[in-house]
């Protein structure tokens, strides 16, 4: 027939979106041919929640399979039972949905009183797995935060530290220059600058002034070693 044709022809795109990786698109453009989700066939529903969860994209069919299982027309089909497991195994439980799971398995007049209980003992076990995840990840967790702590207060010592042992060193590093004679010094670079730059050292009669100069140069050197290796004042 030509609902059976559609199916198989949106079977087969499913599959070919898929290997060219190309999934996300795979809802969208089965909706463009069946409009709303009640209305899809079991076959591509089933395809839909299996590629979504593979992905570990489960969301994406969260509202699409919810419409689909809560229509009355959808419960009378054969297909309704393995799908509605399939939903909650691959969509609603991975997501921690356990209320709307246990909800949904109570809602389908479908399901006889066996079949509700061993679902509803699925979603209870699940909760309790999830739990117990939960809990020794925040176990985990707590742990850790004392070990970080821990690290972060030595980095803060270091750091400390080193900051200390720099301002001792700016502050010996000033003290000694606050030993220096500034005047004398710029008065030897200054008289140095005259000796190399404006005058000719190969005129003879720069010679006794360079003469003098280097002299001068040499006793404000002197000078300015002998301040620094000065005993201090008692």
């Amino acid at each position: 027939s030509f609902a059976e044709v559609k199916c198989s022809l949106c079977v087969v795109g499913i599959q070919a979106l898929a290997e060219m990786n190309r999934w996300r698109e795979v809802l969208s453009w089965v909706l463009q041919y069946y409009h709303v989700p009640e209305h899809l066939p079991p076959k591509v529903l089933e395809l839909c929640i299996l590629l979504y969860g593979k992905v570990r994209e489960p969301q994406v069919m969260l509202e699409v399979g919810s419409s689909w299982l809560r229509a009355h027309a959808n419960q009378r089909l054969p297909e309704f039972g393995p799908l509605l497991e399939l939903y909650l195994a691959q969509v609603l439980l991975p997501l921690g949905r356990f209320q709307g799971a246990e909800e949904l398995v109570r809602g389908c007049a479908a399901l006889d009183s066996q079949q509700q209980v061993r679902l509803l003992g699925t979603v209870g076990e699940s909760r309790r797995r999830w739990t117990r995840r939960e809990e020794t990840r925040s176990a985990a967790e707590e742990q850790q935060d004392p070990a970080t702590e821990t690290v972060l207060g030595v980095l803060s010592q270091k750091l400390l530290t080193m900051l200390t042992l720099l301002r001792r060193a700016l502050r010996s590093m000033s003290n000694h220059f606050c030993l220096l004679p500034y005047k004398k010094m710029l008065l030897a670079i200054f008289l140095l600058y005259l000796v190399v730059v404006r005058l000719d050292p190969a005129s003879p009669t720069s010679l006794p002034f360079i003469y003098k100069l280097v002299q001068l140069f040499r006793q404000a050197w002197a000078a300015v070693l002998s301040s620094i290796h000065r005993p201090p004042i008692r």
